[in-house]
């Protein structure tokens, strides 16, 4: 083979090559992700809270709500996604008002007012506590990212299920149905989430 065909044998090899090392170093920080990650939380006992409502009421605790599927949402009246959400959230709440079904919606960083405000112009469910996490402690014992994120707690307390970005109704259905049958749906990735504010 001439010298020429060598070289460009050689530089093609060398191209695929660098291609296939630049695929691995992409995959893998692509797996550093903490949203691509499964939430430590399954399968474990889902962090305790104790929290007041937003309108400064009694609140609630986890452990009121042992023995019901606990849906604990975190959400924020800047986060797109979240107000794309709100609606199938108000209709699954209700849908499943009395059916050992309880729906937690917790501000994640921003004041109770804003949220309640947010909510004033959106609509809240009766069915839902919504409720308000001073200095983000629960956000943070949860290990949220970014919002909205959802978790599902089974009737022992146990974390089977999470939700990273946008539910709809559907899902919403499918997740509590298949945790009813004793299985555990795991995490899924729907959409995207929010940081903070603007990003």
């Amino acid at each position: 083979m001439p010298l020429t065909g060598r070289v460009l044998r050689w530089t093609g090899l060398a191209v695929v090559g660098v291609t296939v090392v630049l695929a691995v170093v992409l995959a893998s920080r692509f797996g550093s992700d903490p949203g691509l990650v499964d939430s430590p939380l399954l399968g474990k006992p889902a962090p305790e809270f104790a929290l007041e409502g937003l309108d400064g009421s009694d609140g609630a605790t986890l452990s009121d709500l042992r023995g019901d599927i606990v849906v604990v949402n975190f959400f924020a009246s800047w986060c797109l996604e979240c107000r794309d959400e709100h609606d199938d959230l108000v209709a699954a709440s209700e849908s499943f008002a009395d059916q050992d079904v309880k729906f937690v919606q917790v501000a994640y960083q921003e004041e109770p007012a804003e949220s309640l405000d947010y909510l004033a112009e959106a609509g809240a469910s009766d069915s839902t506590l919504y409720l308000a996490d001073p200095g983000s402690r629960t956000a943070i014992a949860y290990g949220v990212f970014g919002i909205p994120e959802t978790f599902f707690i089974d009737q022992d307390g146990t974390v089977v299920g999470k939700i990273i970005g946008e539910a709809d109704a559907l899902i919403l259905g499918a997740t509590i149905d298949s945790i009813r049958n004793g299985e555990q749906p795991g995490q899924q990735i729907t959409g995207d989430t929010q940081q903070r504010p603007g990003a």
